[in-house]
């Protein structure tokens, strides 16, 4: 048997008034178990035993090389067998195994670390930072905007610059996340790759409005989604029982990226004006890509299927996975519009045009911390857990420090404190996605959820702008909209726990 495959058998329990009930889903082999939560029905996998072993008696359990039991929430699903033996006891006195066998992949099988693996979430921080990155300072160019190239156009209509950037850089997600899948990362980094510093550079050439909505709202950012997705998906199949530490590591790139490319921009443009401001980080993104072209690659070989809808509308028919994205697209309403207003709204309270184009660099310097430490807190205390804290913090934030700030020390100190609580939305929305997910569909599923935040991240933008518009200015109104759907994202993300494990606060998921 290869390496990474195990032997999988299946077992139906024989209902009677006297059989114990039947235990989680289990994975075995050779001794190993996976307890997973059984999507459909009363199913028990066992291990080949013989009659005799103790644990055949008592059912397997996962155990590490070491031998110390280890236990995981990861759901990793294969196909199974409809046919389930007549006679169990007969089929063995004839010496012949009637259980049907399948295969998949073995849990104990990801590196969870080494050179290889390390090197691919180095190739995914930097995937990261020139894509996520920048679409984290989106806010320096929507002040920018407003103040010169485009200020006879409305804060409304300038936004749709940056939510064309968001929409393009998740709305992808179906296409390249089964693209992924069939073929590889090596391709779509490639084009991504051309596309993005393409785009970019394009952008140093524009004059007039539709110029920047397709250099910078169309072009570039269908570059960076096509970076974006592989980054994710490749990381995830290196790493398991780490998964979110690894998916936080990866995700600081975007701080970083969010801390380095505003004061760049900011600065570049100062000196040597716009359009080499916009070269120069095309030229910076185009050396990052290239290593990250060398070292990202996928633990798994591509397996092609055939294209089929069903295969990216099936997946909203869990419950558990519904309402995760509904939680998401919620959440994703409200969590840019502070990266892109909080710039305009810290003037419009008094702060200096100087240190207010700091204040996104604060943010994402801080979110370095959000998107790491609760990746790492999330693999102790459970995922959905850590989601739900961070969110409500999010929500907290907004309606208790950014609606009433006025004055310079309220907007840093919300700058500082929502980068650390909203970065944790972008290392942990994959991860839940991925816990609940067969490993060999994780592109699929992650692209589609994603494909569903682009709708929010579309619209959002261009609503803040309105609704500053109809205040003559005022950012009142578009601080209650964000802080109230992030509060909705908040309850679904409780709704979603809720639907795997119950009210139960204290279990670990």
């Amino acid at each position: 048997m290869n390496k990474g495959i195990m032997e999988w058998v299946v077992v139906a329990p024989r209902p009677g008034p006297s059989s114990p009930e039947p235990s989680p889903t289990g994975v075995s082999a050779k001794g190993l178990l996976l307890r997973t939560k059984s999507l459909s029905g009363p199913t028990a996998c066992w291990p080949k035993l013989s009659g005799g072993d103790k644990e055949s008696r008592e059912g397997p359990r996962l155990s590490s090389q070491n031998g110390q039991p280890l236990e995981t929430e990861a759901n990793i699903l294969p196909d199974t067998s409809d046919e389930y033996p007549p006679d169990l006891q007969d089929a063995e006195k004839a010496d012949v195994d009637p259980r049907p066998v399948f295969t998949g992949f073995d849990p104990s099988s990801f590196p969870d670390g080494g050179l290889q693996a390390w090197l691919v979430v180095s190739g995914a921080f930097c995937c990261l930072f020139c894509s996520f990155g920048w679409i984290n300072c989106i806010g320096v160019f929507q002040a920018y905007y407003e103040k010169n190239l485009l200020r006879n156009y409305s804060p409304s209509t300038v936004s749709w610059i940056p939510s064309l950037t968001v929409f393009f850089m998740f709305a992808g997600g179906p296409i390249w996340g089964k693209s992924y899948d069939n073929y590889g990362p090596r391709y779509l980094l490639l084009v991504g790759s051309f596309l993005h510093v393409f785009g970019l550079m394009m952008a140093s050439l524009c004059h007039d409005y539709y110029q920047f909505i397709l250099a910078q709202g169309v072009c570039s950012p269908i570059g960076a989604s096509l970076i974006f997705y592989p980054a994710m998906s490749c990381t995830g199949t290196w790493f398991f029982k780490r998964r979110a530490l690894a998916f936080g590591i990866m995700a600081a790139g975007s701080s970083l990226g969010g801390v380095i490319f505003p004061i760049m921009v900011n600065e570049v443009i100062e000196h040597s004006g716009f359009p080499w401001a916009m070269r120069g980080a095309a030229f910076l993104i185009m050396g990052l890509l290239v290593y990250a072209n060398l070292t990202l690659r996928s633990r798994l070989p591509p397996a092609p299927r055939p294209w089929s809808l069903t295969e990216f509308v099936t997946p909203f028919g869990e419950l558990p996975y519904f309402l995760v994205v509904l939680a998401c697209f919620l959440f994703f309403f409200g969590m840019f519009l502070p990266f892109t207003f909080v710039i305009l709204s810290a003037e419009h309270d008094g702060m200096s045009t100087y240190l207010a184009n700091y204040l996104v660099p604060i943010l994402n310097a801080v979110s370095i911390f959000g998107r790491t430490i609760p990746g790492y807190i999330a693999d102790k205390t459970g995922r959905f857990n850590t989601m739900i804290v961070t969110s409500s913090l999010s929500t907290i934030l907004v309606l208790a420090l950014w609606l009433p700030a006025r004055g310079n020390v309220p907007y840093i100190l919300f700058s500082a404190f929502y980068g650390f609580s909203s970065g944790a939305f972008v290392s942990l929305a994959p991860a839940l996605v991925a816990q609940i997910s067969d490993i060999r569909q994780i592109g699929v599923r992650t692209g589609s959820m994603f494909a569903v935040v682009s709708v929010a991240a579309l619209v959002g933008n261009p609503i803040g702008g309105a609704l500053v518009s109809n205040e003559n200015g005022n950012y009142t109104h578009l601080q209650i909209f964000c802080g109230m759907t992030m509060l909705g994202g908040s309850v679904a993300f409780v709704a979603a726990r809720w639907s795997l494990a119950g009210f139960k606060p204290t279990i670990r998921i």
